[in-house]
């Protein structure tokens, strides 16, 4: 069987913009990379339901979001781009129900909120302007890093600048209404949240502290309440390294996180109390781990290096949850998101 996975990359050097490969799982690798749309800049995307790719895209000064739909030849057309003056945002989040998409502006601070026809065309609907700092030299001021669906279908936004985690009730037209706001450890660096299936459990990444926080959440009033807060490092790293991506196991028993400058993927066991227990942490095999995705059976886990241009294969033991390197030197130049078509 062959899966297909989206690559969203930086265009600074030798990347075009959006590739896909293939992930053969019966001879266990990742094989036939392509240029899918030539594009500036696409370092996030989503795919909508109905089939329409949605990318954050950067070029002379303005930065926004822009689709595309996939035409029977296999090729892409823009449908539209929404774009206003400075970056990019550097996240799509998708809610189909309401045919809304969710971007969060790092540079800027912001979460935008876009509507999307039945033909693919965005619309600008709402944005929210964060307001705060930290004590971290890279919180100087507010930095959105997330926005995408509580299980309860709010949005939640983590904030590297503000150390928030800020939960917003949405309208159907795609308005948005904060109904709660957590505050992390300070110099902690909100970057990613990520549910666990029992929709009751969160697991926050901290990109600044290199920290995992179990938090409780009330779906009440959209708050959080922290239960554990662990180190994603070996006790004796003392280098620089940054908390990049998260996902648990839809079964609910193992988490895992990509550190970079360490180089490593972290492996969590889920306590039946939710909280973590380190099972073990392995390199990599590449410089600066930004994204990684399970495959839809989750037997397989794969990661993208942003500096070394190459993605790396790992088999998963779904009892254990341990990784076996399978593929280390595949091409992908300046990839930084991995998304599977499901």
């Amino acid at each position: 069987m062959k899966e297909t996975i989206f690559l969203g990359t930086y265009t600074r050097r030798e990347s075009k913009g959006i590739y896909t490969i293939e992930l053969d799982t019966a001879t266990k690798q990742l094989t036939n990379l392509n240029t899918a749309i030539s594009e500036n800049g696409p370092t996030y995307l989503g795919l909508t339901a109905d089939g329409y790719l949605l990318t954050v895209s950067a070029k002379e000064g303005q930065g926004g979001l822009v689709s595309y739909k996939l035409l029977e030849d296999g090729t892409y057309e823009e449908i539209n781009r929404v774009t206003s003056e400075g970056a990019s945002p550097c996240y799509v989040g998708i809610d189909n129900a309401r045919r809304l998409a969710f971007g969060a502006n790092y540079h800027k601070g912001e979460l935008t909120s876009y509507h999307f026809d039945t033909d693919g065309v965005l619309t600008l609907v709402d944005t929210i302007q964060h307001i705060g700092n930290g004590p971290h030299e890279n919180q100087d001021k507010a930095h959105a890093h997330y926005s995408d669906l509580t299980p309860d279908n709010r949005l939640v936004a983590c904030d590297l600048g503000t150390d928030g985690v800020y939960t917003y009730d949405i309208s159907a037209e795609g308005k948005l209404t904060e109904v709660a706001c957590y505050k992390a450890q300070p110099g902690t660096g909100p970057r990613h949240i990520t549910f666990h299936p029992n929709k009751k459990i969160a697991y926050l990444f901290g990109e600044l502290a290199n920290t995992v926080t179990t938090l409780a959440y009330d779906e009440v009033n959209g708050s959080f309440e922290t239960l554990q807060t662990l180190s994603t490092l070996p006790d004796t790293f003392t280098e620089f390294s940054g908390g990049a991506a998260i996902r648990v196991s839809s079964d609910g028993k193992f988490l895992y996180v990509s550190n970079r400058g360490h180089n490593s993927i972290a492996i969590f066991k889920v306590l039946d109390d939710m909280t973590l227990d380190c099972v073990e942490i392995i390199p990599s095999e590449g410089d600066f781990p930004r994204d990684f995705t399970l495959n839809k059976t989750e037997d397989f886990l794969i990661v993208a290096h942003q500096n070394t241009d190459n993605l790396t294969l790992f088999e998963r033991n779904k009892e254990t949850g341990r990784l076996t390197l399978l593929q280390k030197d595949v091409y992908a130049p300046e990839c930084v998101c991995t998304y599977l078509v499901k």
